[in-house]
């Protein structure tokens, strides 16, 4: 039986990191910058005022209150501007740019705000309220660094500095492909023996999740045949292939069997619960992860196998849930030489087991907020002690 770490390498070691595209700047949010990115021009650009109010020479303004002629007025937007001459003033605006011979910035809060002459109440000091020219960052520049996710203040100074698309490793395309000829669309009405199919709305939520892009393949019945033609057509374009279901050790199991007749996909079992029969391996050039069917299992398995894969494809920090340890609330009992990730409540430093361990026990799985880790050689553990925990969504 293999462990979780080895199953975990052997899955990773399918997957290469995701070459490089350059994307427009409304589509990279989430991935991962592939480049150094340098600015194209300081930030800001020109110097400018940091305020709504009056352009003026400090040796104007020394002695108050001072009333001066306002020779101009300096909308933000306008591309020249006239000189300050000594003995005047000129009005501008916020971000407006900043007329040669100015000195500091009076906030119109200090004045009388008359456009033709201004009386200033308070003298301000050299450069007051003015933003210089590449203040923030100068043309050139280094201003994100290969390795940034992007979000939305790193997306906002990628157009501020004048990019209009910027270099990322491209989110992997993940076909999600569940086997059954039990299964059912939802919203249609079950014949007995049918059930409805969940793996793929969970499945496909999870690929997205991780920052690549999903797309479902629904219902493909119990033949070898049609699966292998499914697969064939539905990978042409694809980065990887998550199947659910088909890969124990009954009959019926067509994925099992129609990718051991490939003899390029090996299936194992993992020292795990929920999750013990796993598959892995490539149907052409094109990575395949086979995950049990029950949903808890599917879901499971993701998490340790397929999210950590994906996420280090695109360059992203790995592991990105955060893992804590907490008090257990209750007792919980474990199998013996088998990795148990238990669907847990996760609050102030404390834990509880949600529901029994049963992998089709999906409505407890939608009430965790965290799976509770215990090792292959702990049997069981008492309330009070402590646990690793990762946390999912939810989880405070």
């Amino acid at each position: 039986m293999r462990t979780v770490e080895e199953h975990r390498a052997a899955v990773a070691a399918l997957f290469p990191l995701m070459p490089v595209e350059v994307v427009p700047l409304a589509q990279a949010r989430g991935l991962v910058l592939a480049e150094d990115v340098a600015s194209v021009t300081a930030l800001p650009p020109f110097d400018n005022s940091a305020m709504d109010g009056y352009a003026v020479r400090v040796a104007d303004v020394t002695v108050l209150p001072a009333t001066l002629p306002v020779a101009d007025d300096i909308p933000a937007g306008r591309t020249s501007v006239s000189a300050l001459e000594p003995g005047t003033a000129q009005r501008i605006m916020t971000g407006a740019l900043l007329p040669p011979g100015a000195e500091a910035i009076v906030p119109v809060e200090h004045t009388d705000a008359r456009t033709d002459r201004v009386t200033i109440e308070v003298a301000p000091s050299p450069r007051a309220h003015i933003r210089s020219i590449g203040e923030d960052i100068t043309a050139g520049q280094v201003a994100l660094s290969a390795g940034t996710v992007l979000y939305p203040a790193q997306l906002g100074l990628g157009a501020a500095i004048g990019h209009a698309g910027l270099p990322v490793y491209r989110r992997p395309k993940v076909v999600v492909l569940s086997t059954g000829s039990e299964l059912v669309e939802p919203g249609r009405t079950l014949q007995p023996g049918q059930i409805y199919e969940s793996n793929t709305a969970l499945l496909c939520a999870a690929v997205e999740d991780a920052g690549a892009s999903a797309r479902a393949v629904h219902f493909v019945p119990d033949d070898v045949a049609q699966f292998l033609a499914t697969v064939e057509k539905e990978t042409a374009d694809a980065d990887l292939l998550i199947t659910s279901g088909g890969v124990s050790a009954g009959a019926y199991e067509v994925v099992k069997d129609a990718f051991s007749d490939l003899g390029t996909v090996s299936f194992v079992k993992v020292a795990m619960q929920p999750g013990g029969p796993q598959g892995w391996g490539r149907v052409g050039a094109v990575p395949v992860v086979t995950l049990p069917g029950n949903p808890v299992s599917a879901f499971v398995s993701f998490e340790v196998f397929v999210r950590p894969v994906l996420r280090a494809a695109m360059g992203m920090p790995v592991p990105d849930r955060p893992r804590v340890q907490a008090r257990l609330i209750a007792d919980v009992v474990s199998p013996a030489g088998k990795r148990q990730f238990l669907r847990g409540f996760f609050a102030a430093g404390q834990v509880s087991q949600v529901g029994g361990p049963g992998s089709h026990l999906l409505a407890h799985l939608a009430r965790a907020n965290c799976l509770v880790v215990i090792p292959e050689d702990t049997e069981q553990m008492a309330a009070g002690d402590t646990v690793d925990v990762w946390l999912l969504e939810g989880a405070p």
